[in-house]
């Protein structure tokens, strides 16, 4: 918008200044000319006087010599009697000079330059005073004078270009702002909000974008509200369903309904954890996959030497950043390492390992539980649940889920996310 801007009014400028120099410069070529014109009809007149007055004195030829070399244009003076008096080279036969003795006094251009003709009439008969001047003399100080003319056109046209650099910046940086604050909206900070500067147009800009991250928030808190009350009320008959379960008797019914029940309760935690998440983790964000892998594992250190499992975890020393909020995150990791804590028995080893890989980074949870079964499971005490909200977490980042058997026994659970594009 800058660009164009000075573009615009650099070309605005250049009309009006060709329109001011170049009639200005073809006026003073005029002035020039006119002025050149004037000297040597001056100079023509004031010799006529001359000779009108001595043009029976013997001194008359130095006197016009005199004033010939005094004067910049060349003076001839052609007596009735066909003598040339002066340093011009116009002879009595000359055209102009006949022309001259019938009485009228004239002014033309010629290949050199310029003439002027002023017959003089006297006793012995009609004499003619012929000026020259050269093209030089015409077009004297035109050059500088156009030159000077040149130099004002091109500081005007340069302060024009300031005026329009300073104009459209004026109107372009609160546009500019008015985009920075909507990266930052779409980066996760729904506090951000456009400053009103700048055109009315831009004000009002900034006020609409104002007014859409304010729907935004409310319209992202109206439904963690809503989702979290409906996981609320969800407990309630989860909870009296765990209390009826106490009382069966079949101890192999009852097991399987306090599996479904303990089910139920984890999904139910999970809706009501995801609800109860900032509305700010809704957005883009950036967060070191090294560093909250790396604090995960820690967390879940101590259960696992409880249970007697053995806990191996490779993480790499540099940072890993990736396009997920780090609450994302660690849910994935909590998620990945409490699936193993529930589905397989005491005792049971597992590893967490984080690497590079090009433009991608891999978690990779693998346990030593029985058998090769991929999750998610249908069966009894597996919905599947956890490992699916790992797959929408991970998924509008550009990442993905892969589950498969491992080589020792056991189940292996990797997520793929992309680096961020500022790594």
């Amino acid at each position: 918008m800058r660009r164009r801007i000075g573009l615009l009014v650099a070309a605005t400028t250049s009309a009006v200044v060709l329109a001011f120099v170049i009639p200005l410069c073809l006026l003073v070529r005029n002035m020039a000319e006119d002025r050149a014109m004037a000297a040597a009809d001056e100079e023509a007149r004031n010799i006529a006087i001359l000779v009108s007055s001595l043009h029976d004195d013997p001194t008359l030829p130095d006197v016009v010599a005199a004033v010939d070399q005094r004067s910049p244009v060349t003076t001839t003076v052609v007596l009735a009697s066909r003598t040339t008096l002066g340093s011009g080279s116009v002879t009595a036969d000359d055209a102009d000079v006949e022309k001259g003795r019938t009485g009228s006094a004239f002014t033309h251009a010629t290949a050199q330059g310029a003439r002027t003709v002023v017959p003089v009439v006297t006793a012995d008969g009609t004499d003619v005073v012929v000026t020259d001047v050269t093209n030089a003399q015409l077009h004297q100080g035109v050059l500088a004078a156009w030159a000077a003319i040149l130099a004002l056109g091109i500081l005007l046209l340069s302060m024009a270009w300031v005026v329009a650099v300073q104009l459209g910046r004026r109107i372009s940086t609160p546009v500019t702002r008015v985009a920075e604050v909507a990266d930052r909206l779409r980066e996760g900070e729904l506090g951000a909000r456009a400053p009103l500067e700048g055109p009315p147009e831009t004000k009002a800009l900034a006020e609409a974008l104002n007014r859409l991250a304010e729907r935004i928030t409310e319209l992202l808190a109206a439904e963690r509200a809503a989702v979290g009350d409906l996981s609320h009320r969800l407990r309630t008959p989860v909870t009296a369903l765990r209390i009826d379960v106490e009382g069966v008797t079949e101890p192999s019914l009852a097991e399987r309904l306090r599996q479904h029940v303990g089910n139920l309760q984890r999904s139910i935690d999970a809706i009501v954890n995801d609800a109860r998440r900032p509305v700010r983790h809704d957005m883009a964000s950036v967060c070191d996959a090294t560093a909250v892998v790396r604090e995960r594992a820690a967390y879940w250190a101590p259960l696992a030497e409880d249970q007697d499992r053995r806990l191996d975890v490779e993480i790499p020393p540099e940072p890993a950043p990736v396009p997920l909020d780090e609450v994302d995150l660690r849910d994935v990791v909590d998620v990945l390492v409490d699936n193993v804590f529930a589905h397989t028995p005491e005792g049971t080893e597992f590893a967490v390992s984080l690497r590079r890989d090009g433009r991608a980074v891999h978690l990779v949870v693998t346990d030593r539980g029985p058998g090769p079964a991929p999750r998610p499971r249908t069966g009894p005490g597996h919905t599947g649940l956890g490992l699916e909200i790992v797959r929408r977490t991970v998924e509008p980042a550009g990442g993905s889920v892969e589950i498969g058997a491992a080589p020792k026994g056991g189940t292996v659970v990797g997520v793929r996310l992309p680096l961020s594009p500022g790594d």
